[in-house]
């Protein structure tokens, strides 16, 4: 056995997602899974209610008052995990991915190192590998992986898809926080993710972040986890909708690229800046406010500021932020920003 493994969820205002992921987590035995830790990220559609009637001991829900995005959600429960509940390993998601049935069974059944952390495969309810939580290793740490990433793009860094069908685990750099198994040792040393970053990219530069303090990131194709995460069809030209998420898609975007090439990052940032000003053109009227969100997260980037409150996000985006554009709080968006709906 690993040991005891705590899982972390984060939700926000998703009662009807959340509800199947509890309902998978309490189908392992305690041998399996020896707590969970939901993360209520200011719910306010009866979340805290649905959860006061779950009898599971094994539960714990921390609250939080304000919705702090995935990456403040996902710190505040995995903190709470080891300071708490004494965890061997944990094993983070959102309200909208779980386990198989046999995963964690499986997880436990070999030997874990505890200097490696663990990606599980990742699949949409139909049985499609799910690319927005497909791995993916540094390009920038390898020429020939970084030529092959400049031929073929995507498919260039990312694991083939030919990773989910044999039995060996195969070693990545950078992966999603979706049925991602973390030993209390690499979090201790390498800390919790940045919960300034609110959304996009905390987990990929959390990953990173790891990787380049040593230690070992391996996926294994018998570890599944099931997402259900509606695709994104592209339908044109995209934009960010609402629009205070371009402060946090550019800033972390950029902050991905400086974790995963400090050296190269200095000539991305003007080559990015100037692609995503000449993006500003598609938001009509909106385009002086997009461009006032744009300079504020290309300087911030540069400082590699994360302390900018989300109130104040919103203030520079023009107002308070309205019933309708309540962010998903458990934030999976970071693993490949451009991969999926940036709205």
């Amino acid at each position: 056995m690993a040991g005891r493994l705590v899982a972390v969820v984060v939700t926000h205002n998703r009662l009807a997602k959340l509800q199947p992921t509890l309902s998978h987590l309490q189908m392992a035995g305690p041998a399996h899974l020896s707590a969970i830790v939901v993360v209520d990220n200011a719910c306010s559609d009866g979340t805290a209610d649905w959860l006061s009637t779950c009898s599971d001991p094994r539960l714990h829900v921390v609250t939080s008052a304000e919705n702090l995005g995935g990456a403040g959600g996902f710190e505040m429960g995995m903190r709470h995990a080891v300071q708490y509940l004494n965890p061997d390993w944990l094993v983070v998601m959102d309200d909208d991915a779980y386990p198989d049935p046999v995963t964690l069974a499986r997880f436990h059944a070999l030997p874990r190192a505890q200097d490696t952390a663990y990606a599980a495969a990742v699949y949409f309810p139909d049985g499609h590998i799910c690319e927005m939580n497909r791995p993916s290793c540094n390009p920038f740490w390898s020429p020939t992986r970084f030529l092959r990433t400049l031929t073929r793009g995507r498919d260039g860094y990312h694991i083939p898809r030919s990773a989910y069908d044999v039995e060996a685990p195969c070693p990545i750099d950078l992966t999603s926080f979706v049925g991602l198994f973390l030993s209390r040792q690499i979090v201790e040393d390498t800390g919790y993710p940045d919960p300034g970053l609110f959304l996009y990219g905390d987990d990929v530069i959390y990953t990173l972040t790891l990787r380049r303090r040593g230690w070992k990131i391996l996926f294994d194709p018998a570890l599944r986890f099931e997402h259900d995460f509606s695709t994104f069809e592209a339908q044109g030209p995209q934009t960010i909708r609402p629009l205070w998420k371009v402060y946090y898609f550019c800033r972390n975007r950029l902050l991905m690229y400086r974790a995963a090439a400090p050296l190269l990052f200095w000539l991305l940032l003007p080559m990015l800046g100037l692609k995503w000003h000449l993006a500003g053109r598609r938001y009509g009227a909106d385009k002086p406010l997009y461009l006032h969100l744009l300079r504020r997260a290309l300087r911030d980037a540069a400082a590699r500021d994360t302390d900018l409150s989300h109130g104040e996000v919103l203030a520079l985006a023009g107002g308070p932020l309205s019933g309708s554009e309540c962010p998903d709080g458990s934030g999976p968006a970071g693993s490949d920003p451009s991969a999926k709906s940036t709205g």
